[in-house]
């Protein structure tokens, strides 16, 4: 934070200003901290929206947030102030506008994935195993028709679990009968 926004957030009348030390994280411990501390009737002071979140969505969820708590927020650069109902009004077209951002983007993923389908692709992961994984799908095969490990012991050895033993077995066709081991083969 810049010298000039402490200035103004102290002419503003704040008391207690806070400073993330690492602004672009995503952790950000020091807003965490503050938003368990705003009890109702506070008002959050920041010098510029960008400040408090890092996009719309963010800024519409926090200010939500506030509102339920009746903690009012107020923003000085961008001329905010939840405590008027011109500054209510001026979030309220914010929120509207994060909504809309949202549906736009949903309406763009639903139609590029109907598009891809009618082009015959489709989405997920691919359709059987790995190269690594078919390696160790084959050794696990081998260790379990050898019928002197358990399926927990092979799955030790490969370093999987035992529902990944049972899922190699099954795509290699290897039948388990349950929990008990194969008895012939």
């Amino acid at each position: 934070m810049m010298y000039w926004q402490v200035d103004a957030l102290q002419a503003a009348g704040c008391t207690d200003i806070i400073q993330e030390k690492a602004s672009s994280s995503k952790d950000r411990p020091q807003l965490q901290q503050l938003l368990t501390r705003l009890r109702a009737g506070d008002t959050l002071v920041v010098w510029k929206l960008d400040r408090l979140g890092r996009s719309l969505k963010d800024l519409v969820m926090l200010v939500t947030g506030f509102q339920e708590k009746g903690v009012h927020f107020v923003s000085l650069h961008d001329h905010l102030d939840t405590t008027t109902a011109q500054g209510r009004l001026m979030f309220n077209l914010f929120a509207s506008l994060a909504e809309f951002e949202r549906d736009i983007i949903r309406e763009r993923t639903k139609a590029g994935l109907t598009a891809a389908r009618a082009r015959g692709r489709q989405g997920g992961r691919p359709k059987g195993l790995s190269k690594e994984a078919l390696s160790k799908a084959q050794a696990a095969k081998t260790l379990y028709l050898q019928q002197d490990k358990t399926v927990a012991q092979i799955g030790q050895l490969l370093g999987v679990g035992r529902a990944t033993i049972y899922r190699y077995l099954a795509h290699l066709g290897v039948p388990t009968g349950g929990t008990q081991k194969l008895t012939g083969a």
